[in-house]
């Protein structure tokens, strides 16, 4: 399958166009931002990580009865997914105290909630991204009644089933971005990512962070974190 013209260029990936017009390319970069892109650097070898974490979940999650944008791993960097129309919310969903959440609410990160929290941001960087409940999103049009109960149904199977698996490796789901899209018939499906750059994940003994936290907040081990992930996930 060929790249075509190029269709969309977002911070961490490139979308093209293929013979087949209800297929695209997915292409990783390395190239990482942070804080709605005021923030920008390099993490080597994050493109390649990225795409081969995102394949080994979209898979998992499909056998668990979520569908997914997935069809096929083509290199490194490179993937073969669904074209599909991205509904504009990113869906959080939070175990685990943390980040803007802790900012918001002045509380200590780390604390465990009894159960999974919500949210969902408006994908709109000239407003960076404001947090809005499904009654705006219902209002602005930008998704149905419908699309937003399957949305949550979906977000919260995914939740369940990382936990699960992230748990056995000996990794936290702190929280996670989840992304989602349309087929041309309608039907919601999971799409974008799921990797270090979309989720909190803490080493379950240490607390160490291994996630795009590291570069947030200048820790440093940005490419051993990732490097680290990859290896608790596919042995490698």
């Amino acid at each position: 399958m060929n790249k075509l013209e190029q269709l969309y260029e977002g911070k961490a990936k490139k979308v093209f166009a293929t013979d087949d017009p209800n297929l695209c390319i997915v292409s990783y970069k390395d190239d990482a931002t942070a804080f709605n892109g005021q923030k920008k650097g390099t993490i080597l070898g994050k493109g390649a990580i990225n795409n081969r974490l995102t394949n080994y979940f979209m898979k998992l999650l499909e056998e668990k009865g979520i569908p997914t944008h997935f069809v096929e791993e083509l290199n490194d960097t490179d993937a073969v997914v669904k074209k599909v129309q991205i509904v504009p919310l990113e869906v959080i969903i939070r175990n685990i105290s943390a980040g803007s959440f802790a900012q918001r609410f002045g509380v200590e990160e780390g604390i465990v909630f009894e159960q999974p929290t919500i949210e969902f941001s408006y994908k709109c960087d000239e407003l960076n991204d404001p947090l809005m409940n499904a009654y705006h999103a219902i209002a602005l049009k930008l998704a149905t009644p419908e699309e937003i109960d399957t949305i949550k149904k979906y977000a919260f199977a995914v939740n369940e089933a990382l936990k699960e698996f992230w748990k056995s490796v000996g990794v936290t789901l702190v929280d996670f971005k989840l992304e989602f899209g349309r087929l041309p018939d309608g039907t919601i499906i999971l799409a974008d990512e799921i990797s270090p750059d979309t989720a909190r994940l803490w080493d379950s003994k240490t607390g160490e962070k291994l996630d795009k936290d590291r570069f947030r907040r200048d820790l440093g081990g940005v490419e051993d974190a990732y490097k680290e992930v990859l290896r608790r996930v596919l042995g490698q």
